[in-house]
């Protein structure tokens, strides 16, 4: 089951840009984003433990999603640039402008995380 739709998404999100990518785009967000909520978590939230996604997740993966949304529009963003030139067109961002990393979802996932069990090999040893 998805953990939110392209429309949610869409409703979301206060970026033109973001609302303006294909609904295949977006989709493939979601679809990354859902892949990192479900690797931090451990599981997949089946529906027979979690009959609907709780609201955290969703505001998750709509996080994290707009953020994938974004970070595919301005590549010089995500990298960090400051500046740029190309011929005679030159940009410059202040510093405090663009995409610094991805939002901080932790505390939304936290009480969702599954431990994780291993199990210590026992060691047995013996006189000969």
């Amino acid at each position: 089951m998805p953990v939110i739709t392209v429309q949610e998404l869409k409703s979301y999100t206060s970026f033109d840009a973001v609302k303006a990518r294909s609904d295949a785009q977006l989709q493939d967000d979601i679809i990354q984003a859902e892949a990192d909520i479900f690797s931090y978590v451990g599981h997949e939230f089946p529906p027979v433990q979690y009959p609907t996604v709780p609201m955290r997740v969703k505001l998750a993966a709509k996080k994290l999603a707009e953020y994938y949304a974004l970070s595919a529009l301005d590549e010089s963003a995500v990298k960090g640039y400051k500046s740029e030139k190309i011929g005679d067109y030159s940009y410059q961002m202040a510093d405090s402008a663009g995409l610094r990393g991805k939002p901080e979802i932790n505390a939304l996932l936290d009480p969702f995380v599954k431990a994780v069990v291993t199990e210590t090999p026992k060691v047995r040893m013996r006189y000969l």
